[in-house]
């Protein structure tokens, strides 16, 4: 069974057509990597998954049933743009609120509960407004695992966060999917932080599903290739660029060597030439350079 299955889902903003003919797969258990430029309609989704925004067509079920039945929406949990909470009330206490909200009995038994799994049990007197961006994104989490989902919707709850607070939010993230059987549909912008954790991944463009694949795919189909420094770069770019058929010059000073070759082919060559090397290694492109190549494909560049 999967958590979530959307079949030709369409939602228009009066003249503006947000989704169309959208289609999403997400087996259970998995993390959902959501990827998508501004406007491309990953936000319109997940509000129509969570029920936050009516579809004006298209199919989408939950766990196998309708995504409008009352037992199925008690089983999902979300976090769209950020939390609602009381800036001057405790962490604890906008949570027991939360709880109390959603009806939820032995309220601080699960408060508690939910407040260890993000890491925040230490943080319960604070004042919210005085918390961290990150540990405001980690209580909004707390507050979507209340009630034991079987299925949370994240809307980019990394982007703003530094580097230890993207550590923590990924080790919440994994520990939710494999200790608590909870799937987890998240977005972000931040692609590198989400290869590092997702399972799978969808990317949306103008409202259309473009590519659904697992992280396993993702590797297949990343390119391998040569990076190399040389005490003369631009003719060793140009000798290169002569045999092989796809030479770039990368942001960090490398040139790379997209052709199937060994790397002592390349060393032998540019010695040959009077060229030498002072450092080469072979790389794969990652999730981003992946996702950059997809959308230049699509725009026929």
């Amino acid at each position: 069974m999967n958590a979530i299955e959307i079949r030709n889902l369409t939602k228009n903003f009066k003249e503006k057509q947000a989704l169309c003919g959208l289609n999403m797969t997400v087996p259970v258990g998995a993390i959902y990597g959501f990827i998508g430029e501004n406007g491309s309609g990953k936000s319109t989704t997940e509000k129509l998954i969570c029920g936050l925004l009516a579809p004006s067509g298209g199919d989408i079920k939950l766990f196998g049933r309708a995504h409008t039945d009352a037992d199925v929406r008690a089983k999902v949990g979300c976090l769209i743009e950020a939390p609602g909470c009381y800036p001057n009330y405790s962490v604890w206490n906008n949570m027991m609120l939360q709880a109390a909200n959603l009806g939820i009995k032995n309220a601080e038994e699960e408060v508690a509960k939910v407040l260890k799994i993000v890491r925040m049990e230490g943080a319960a007197s604070n004042k919210f407004k005085n918390c961290s961006l990150g540990m405001k994104q980690r209580i909004g989490i707390a507050m979507a695992l209340l009630g034991n989902p079987n299925l949370l919707v994240l809307d980019e709850p990394i982007n703003g966060l530094d580097a230890d607070g993207m550590r923590i939010m990924r080790e919440v993230l994994v520990d939710i999917t494999k200790n608590y059987q909870c799937t987890v549909v998240i977005s972000s912008h931040i692609l590198g932080e989400l290869e590092k954790i997702a399972t799978h991944y969808g990317i949306v463009r103008g409202g259309k599903m473009i590519k659904e694949m697992t992280a396993e795919e993702l590797d297949a189909s990343c390119r391998t290739y040569i990076a190399l420094q040389a005490k003369e770069m631009s003719r060793a770019k140009a000798l290169l660029a002569c045999k092989y058929n796809r030479v770039e010059e990368d942001e960090a000073g490398y040139i790379r060597v997209y052709d199937m070759t060994a790397p002592e082919d390349i060393v032998t060559y540019l010695y040959e030439n009077g060229i030498l090397i002072s450092e080469i290694k072979t790389d794969k492109i990652g999730l981003e350079e992946y996702y950059i190549d997809l959308m230049k494909e699509k725009e026929g560049r």
